[in-house]
């Protein structure tokens, strides 16, 4: 989409994203999920897309740890990823995706975690077999994982942050 900012959520747009939210999924679930995770500090990246000042999307990234018997390792989980219901299917989906990805894999990042449609997530590198050693209370067909590095974990137990448990 021509004219698209991806940038960093910022406080004020808290109410925005909110509605946003709420119209994506149609129910206020993802929303409370969002804030609880921003409340918790269990945040690692948050960006919205907005065109022409208005938000068209949003992306929350939050911190996952990945256990097992020799290490704990740090990891993200996507959660959610939404985009205005009039503004779906022109890109702004996978702009935000693919923008996060890059700062996360900047930044260190070993390994995201998404549960979703794996049509969908496959465009972006996210497989099946990649997440099928994880253990979650989410594991199944819909689990999907990305290694940003050679180093990210391919086995162990996911905690996610406590707003996944609450929600």
């Amino acid at each position: 989409m021509r004219g698209l900012v991806i940038r960093p959520f910022e406080a004020r747009d808290a109410e925005d994203v909110r509605w946003l939210l709420e119209e994506a999924f149609g129910n206020p679930g993802e929303a409370k999920l969002v804030e609880a995770i921003r409340s918790a500090g269990d945040d690692v990246l948050e960006l919205v897309a907005t065109h022409e000042q208005q938000i068209y999307g949003h992306i929350l990234f939050s911190r996952l740890v990945v256990e097992s018997k020799n290490r704990s390792a740090d990891a993200v989980a996507l959660a959610p990823v939404a985009v205005r219901p009039d503004k779906q299917r022109t890109g702004v989906g996978k702009a935000l995706i693919e923008n996060a990805h890059h700062l996360l894999k900047n930044a260190g990042e070993e390994l995201s975690v998404v549960l979703g449609d794996p049509a969908y997530y496959a465009r972006f590198g996210y497989a099946r077999q990649r997440a099928a050693k994880l253990e979650s209370d989410y594991q199944g067909e819909y689990l999907q994982a990305l290694a940003f590095s050679p180093e990210a974990p391919t086995m162990g137990r996911l905690v996610y942050a406590a707003a996944f448990s609450q929600s």
